[in-house]
């Protein structure tokens, strides 16, 4: 497969970094692959845990969203921050331009929001600092960013045990859980009907991971989705008085009580081999004894670029 230059625009809107050699690190991987990178982010620009001001990070966004010569907008990291600037963010004007907005962690709130006010499809993949600024990169989620980028359709396999075969299509949607769950209720949370929903989350117990998911189902949206499938959910503490109430305890309670097929072994969350997946796009899932593999097409791609 060819991989097309690009452009890349590096926005935070959320967090920032003081490591400036993990900065450079990962713009010059990226330029090494061919790429112009276009860095908004300024480090000396940094306010309190934000990669800037409200004002500066909006600002990043809209310089980026205005060069001609960027097709791909990349966070630089999640943390928190997003939120803080939905309501000023001109969602009309992200989606017209045409750019390719990738990020997750706290990036699923602009995603959510992104789809929510146009239908746009965005995508759920890697960030500056934790894929291209690493000490060490992961070669199967940078190959496989590029490879859904360079694209008309992407497949993602899945190998598991113990998942329900099930079929399902629809869109699929999703991102990391509590971003998820803060935008419930507000006019962020896309109308998603007959969706696939994808979650990760880190450093959550397994309890506070089964309270958003009974959330999700008592609000109604999982009654509305065909199916649910779980990625990472890692960096989180048992307790002696959990009492053998751990993840797999939680995952049969779920999938005795949603009225949704649950999956697991999405390679995806705050883990370094992780899969790109185009957020609002059209899927089809097909899970069986060995595992699973999802269908994705109808997503921006460069291919016809």
């Amino acid at each position: 497969m060819k991989i097309k230059k690009i452009g890349i625009a590096i926005v935070a809107p959320s967090g920032h970094t003081r490591d400036d050699q993990a900065l450079r690190r990962g713009i010059a991987r990226l330029e090494a692959m061919g790429h112009t990178v276009h860095n908004y982010f300024d480090i000396t620009q940094v306010h309190q845990r934000f990669g800037g001001t409200d004002e500066a990070r909006l600002a990043q966004l809209d310089a980026a969203v205005a060069n001609p010569h960027v097709q791909v907008v990349m966070a630089l990291r999640g943390s928190y921050g997003l939120t803080r600037l939905l309501p000023q963010i001109d969602f009309a004007r992200m989606a017209a331009s045409g750019k390719i907005f990738t990020g997750y962690s706290d990036f699923t709130a602009f995603e959510m929001a992104l789809h929510a006010a146009t239908g746009a499809v965005s995508y759920a993949g890697p960030m500056l600092m934790s894929d291209f600024g690493a000490r060490e990169t992961e070669p199967f989620t940078i190959d496989d960013f590029f490879s859904c980028l360079n694209s008309r359709t992407h497949r993602i396999t899945a190998h598991a045990a113990g998942n329900r075969p099930c079929e399902a299509e629809g869109a699929i949607w999703g991102g990391n859980l509590a971003m998820i769950m803060s935008l419930l209720g507000t006019p962020y949370f896309p109308r998603i009907d007959g969706g696939i929903l994808f979650v990760e989350d880190v450093n959550e117990h397994p309890y506070r991971v089964e309270r958003m998911l009974l959330q999700l189902m008592q609000s109604g949206v999982l009654e509305r989705q065909q199916a649910l499938v779980l990625g990472d959910f890692s960096a989180y503490q048992l307790a002696a008085n959990d009492n053998g109430y751990d993840f797999d305890a939680m995952l049969a309670y779920l999938r005795a009580t949603l009225p949704i097929p649950v999956l697991t072994g999405l390679e995806y969350g705050h883990c370094a081999r992780r899969v790109t997946i185009p957020f609002g796009a059209h899927a089809r899932l097909r899970s069986h004894a060995q595992g699973f593999e999802i269908d994705i097409g109808g997503y921006p791609n460069l291919s016809d670029a």
